[in-house]
């Protein structure tokens, strides 16, 4: 078979004229010869395998210069690449998911504002400790009446930072909300930590002298909002059953959900603490932001990452099923952390959610 007419090959293809000169401007998909006289593109036979991918990745939504990527590689990389995008377009599709529920949910309420004479949670304990090799603590842990919080500071500067991006969150505490604002005034918030964590930057040699996450939970007098940054971590225990509810914003997490590590070669991973998210100078600040419906008897774990690395899931499971006092199990989980030998400084926050007495 001889040369194809840009025509007959865009209709063999299922790719437009128009897209197939836009393809061989950009060098993604030249015709295999021009006629010097008319300008003609005139393509082989044997391009439609590679025309008929770059139209398929169109349809995905993959962008034109990660599709340039994929056809240059060979049949396995560029599976690989192919399942490693779509990964992170079910991830985005996700987020967009969990803010449409959030809109739904805070849009629905029939709350005007946060009332001051509703307090469901009422037994929470907040603790930091310096743990057992650094020479400073750069958590920081607090747990208020409507607000819990951890951050988990990094760089010279990382105690300043975590400590400025939970004050940042602490007017949350006293002002009345309308349930309609409550997203802007979230939004707001980690705003205000961020620029608050990059003023303590600026006053460095180096961007990277102040760094911290954030993990917040906000209560709305039904439901708790969660802002999320970083790795730190949230976990529920409801009817004996541990869940964490939070995505770890990690390099070696993004890995993870691309299918390139298994989450067992993630947790020995030297870069498995290389952050994603952070509130600092020059990291994305994007915050995850849900909603949860509180049920009595719920109890809620906030910590940083070190804690899960050191202690096992089943112990921190056992610790928090059989204490009933949230400051007697926070001082248990810390005890254990030390115990194992954390290298870092060992933080957490215990809530429960109880029907307090009229």
């Amino acid at each position: 078979m001889g040369l194809l007419t840009i025509g007959a090959f865009a209709k063999a293809s299922r790719l437009s004229p128009k897209a197939l000169r836009l393809y061989d401007e950009l060098g993604l998909l030249p015709p295999a010869r021009v006629d010097p006289v008319t300008g003609y593109r005139l393509y082989a036979p044997e391009q439609l395998d590679q025309a008929r991918l770059v139209a398929w990745l169109r349809r995905l939504g993959m962008p034109l210069t990660r599709i340039q990527h994929v056809c240059a590689l060979d049949a396995d990389a560029a599976a690989q690449e192919i399942r490693a995008f779509w990964a992170q377009v079910e991830a985005d599709a996700a987020a967009r998911r969990d803010l449409a529920a959030f809109l739904i949910d805070h849009l629905s309420r029939k709350d005007p504002v946060m009332s001051p004479t509703v307090k469901p949670l009422g037994i929470h304990a907040a603790l930091s400790d310096i743990g057992l090799i650094r020479e400073s603590n750069q958590d920081t842990a607090y747990a208020g009446s409507r607000l819990l919080a951890v951050a988990d500071g990094y760089g010279s500067q990382g105690a300043s930072a975590s400590s400025a991006a939970v004050d940042a969150l602490k007017h949350l505490e006293t002002d009345s909300i309308p349930a309609g604002n409550l997203l802007n005034v979230l939004e707001d918030a980690v705003e205000q930590a961020k620029q608050a964590v990059n003023g303590l930057a600026g006053t460095g040699s180096s961007s990277e002298e102040a760094g911290t996450t954030l993990t917040a939970m906000l209560w709305t007098g039904s439901q708790l909002a969660l802002v999320h940054i970083g790795d730190s971590r949230v976990y529920l225990l409801r009817d004996g059953e541990l869940f964490q509810i939070t995505h770890d914003h990690t390099m070696v997490q993004s890995m993870v959900d691309e299918g390139r590590l298994s989450p067992e070669e993630a947790a020995s991973h030297p870069q498995r603490s290389l952050l994603a998210r952070a509130l600092g100078q020059g990291t994305d600040t994007t915050p995850d932001m849900r909603l949860h419906d509180a049920r009595r008897g719920d109890r809620y774990l906030l910590c940083p990452d070190d804690l899960p690395t050191v202690v096992p899931t089943e112990e921190i499971h056992r610790v928090l099923s059989e204490i009933s006092e949230p400051e007697q199990a926070v001082r248990a989980l810390i005890t254990l952390a030390n115990g194992s030998g954390d290298p870092d400084n060992v933080s957490c926050v215990v809530a429960d959610v109880l029907e307090l007495q009229q």
